[in-house]
């Protein structure tokens, strides 16, 4: 039984690794790795950070998504740094969505 789900867990695993690999080379195509990296602060916060303020939100995939297209909201800037994130009008909103759920996911 062990086996069975290791066999599992590994199978999860590796059906995952190709779709963090897309959503990561579409944050690429995208251009938010210009301000955005995931493990460190550029002009933006680091993916992990951003992950780990909306944890547990059941609205964050929906809240990033409309953030990634619309930018954050005027004159309220959520990270603290000396700008807010501009909209990105390249990102359809089924990327939007795709990139927010990679975000959230990253720990």
């Amino acid at each position: 039984m062990k086996s069975l789900s290791t066999l599992i867990a590994l199978s999860a695993a590796l059906l995952a690794a190709p779709a963090a690999f897309a959503n990561a080379e579409l944050a690429q195509k995208k251009n938010c790795m210009s301000c955005h990296q995931v493990d460190k602060k550029v002009v933006g916060p680091a993916y992990k950070e951003v992950a780990a303020k909306y944890k547990g939100q059941k609205d964050a995939v929906t809240y990033l998504a409309e953030r990634i297209v619309k930018g954050s909201v005027p004159g309220k800037i959520v990270f603290g740094g000396p700008m807010g994130m501009p909209p990105n009008a390249q990102v359809t909103e089924a990327e939007a969505k795709q990139l927010a759920t990679w975000v959230l996911s990253i720990k």
